[in-house]
């Protein structure tokens, strides 16, 4: 090959490096967009808006909440997927993109090839709560009533394929009980019908329902995570009483499309591993429940990956899918 053609692709390939160690090197130069699949005021909305603020701050540049709801996540993690692999585009990563893998092969994306991890963000802890016309005082009781009375108990959720419907079917069959699922459109019409008494349980994130257990207008009967939560520490977990590693928790995250720059990846993980460990945000995220977390890309990598699977069986379990 004539020497002229290697003084090209040395040119070239130095070009490609420049380049990107110039575009690590200003970055953000112009606002950065954080995209959430669920509509303002949500916990993941919460979570993305604080971190976007902490952001803000240390990078000299805006941070940009954007919903983009609807379809499970799936329009929302879509648009990231196919957004710019520049680092100005990020994506709220929740439970949600675990799980809808596992109810569809048709996803417009792959969240693994698709996506590079930035961060895992935090946790927030699940509670089984019902109604106190069903007269229980604990988890046995109310798993009794509904061995005594086949298919006549009900748990609501926010849709079918949601996580409170896979931790309702999860928890049907380890306990080999039969309580039936009432899908809604959203969270909040199954907490309505929950107060209301038209259904009589629901998995569902603890801050959600605080104010109403803190009024007994609903009963917390366990946490569906491995270990209690802070907002009811008295409160035990599916696991120590009844269904071992029993853990359908929500969970948040950070990642960005694939190609996008180490450097850049790198930058965002320092600063949000910084904003997850400050005093301020963690007193935000407190109330909502939500513990922070926090690692290497790698980590959240792993973690994805482990919790893919984890639906992918509790799918097959429940024998759901969505297409």
């Amino acid at each position: 090959m004539p020497i002229s053609i290697f003084i090209k692709i040395a040119l070239c390939f130095s070009l490609i490096v420049f380049g990107i160690n110039s575009q690590a090197d200003i970055y953000p130069n112009k606002p950065v967009k954080i995209i959430v699949g669920f509509p303002p005021g949500a916990g993941a909305d919460l979570m993305a808006r604080v971190v976007a603020n902490k952001l803000s701050e240390s990078f000299n540049q805006q941070f940009i909440v954007e919903n983009r709801p609807g379809a499970g996540t799936n329009i929302g993690t879509n648009f990231v997927a196919k957004s710019s692999a520049d680092g100005y585009t990020i994506l709220l990563m929740t439970v949600a993109n675990a799980i809808n893998p596992a109810l569809s092969s048709n996803l417009p994306f792959d969240i693994e090839k698709d996506f590079s991890p930035i961060v895992l963000a935090g946790f927030a802890s699940n509670v089984l709560v019902v109604h106190p016309s069903l007269g229980v005082k604990n988890i046995q009781e109310y798993v009794a009533l509904a061995k005594s009375k086949p298919g006549k108990l009900t748990y609501g959720s926010s849709g079918t394929g949601t996580s409170p419907h896979l931790a309702g079917e999860l928890f049907n069959s380890k306990l080999g009980i039969d309580i039936v699922h009432v899908p809604y459109k959203g969270g909040p019409q199954a907490l309505t019908d929950l107060l209301g008494g038209q259904i009589d349980s629901l998995f569902v994130i603890t801050s959600t329902v605080m104010p109403h257990i803190s009024t007994g207008k609903l009963k917390a009967l366990a946490v569906a995570g491995p270990k209690r939560t802070g907002l009811i520490p008295d409160l035990p977990t599916l696991d120590e009483t009844l269904i071992p590693n029993f853990d359908v928790n929500t969970w948040f995250g950070f990642a960005v499309p694939s190609g996008t720059p180490n450097e850049i990846i790198l930058k965002l993980n320092i600063e949000i591993n910084k904003a997850l460990d400050s005093a301020d945000l963690q007193k935000k995220l407190l109330p909502l429940g939500i513990e922070t977390a926090g690692g290497t890309p790698n980590q959240l990598k792993t973690f994805l990956r482990e919790d893919l699977k984890k639906w992918s069986e509790i799918a097959k379990i429940a024998n759901i899918k969505m297409d």
